[in-house]
């Protein structure tokens, strides 16, 4: 037989209850913060040469609200950005998500359009295209952008491509 008074062993348990769900509800509570404090990624655009790809979300915008010009220009002033090299002689794909598509889509060489805007998720350039003075290449080096919106930018994407020797 135990010494203890009657009822004392199930005021422990309800304690040891109380406790779980306290623990529980602090850990549901912390879920949640977490997940609140989380955002959603901007959607993704590839440039693909040969085998060789690039992925990237937005440099600029990409949450649907109109980018001012102000701010347009200086993400295409922006250094740190990926690169891919592209031989003149291979095809440039460019890739977009579809929430990215939606919305249309425009190519731009060095900040100047080079593409009408489309809806597909996928176009294909020549890799010379980037390296030709007449479409405003020079040098060596071509800052593309993918610019979401047909009217207003509300996104930006941009890539280096560097001319393979």
């Amino acid at each position: 037989m135990t010494t203890l008074p009657r009822g004392t062993a199930a005021r422990s348990d309800r304690a040891v209850r109380r406790r779980r769900a306290v623990v529980a509800a602090g850990a549901v509570s912390a879920g949640l913060l977490v997940l609140s404090a989380c955002e959603k990624p901007t959607a993704m655009s590839t440039i693909t040469v040969g085998s060789d790809s690039v992925s990237s979300e937005a440099t600029c915008g990409g949450k649907g609200q109109a980018l001012k010009a102000a701010d347009l220009t200086s993400c295409l002033k922006d250094k740190d950005i990926k690169e891919i090299s592209v031989d003149p002689d291979e095809t440039v794909r460019f890739g977009v998500d579809p929430d990215l598509a939606d919305k249309g889509w425009t190519i731009l060489m060095n900040g100047q359009p080079l593409t009408d805007s489309s809806t597909k998720t996928y176009r294909t350039i020549p890799g010379s295209v980037f390296f030709n003075a007449q479409y405003g290449a020079q040098g060596n080096s071509t800052l593309v952008s993918i610019k979401q919106g047909e009217n207003e930018a509300t996104g930006l994407w941009s890539f280096r491509l560097k001319k393979e020797a």
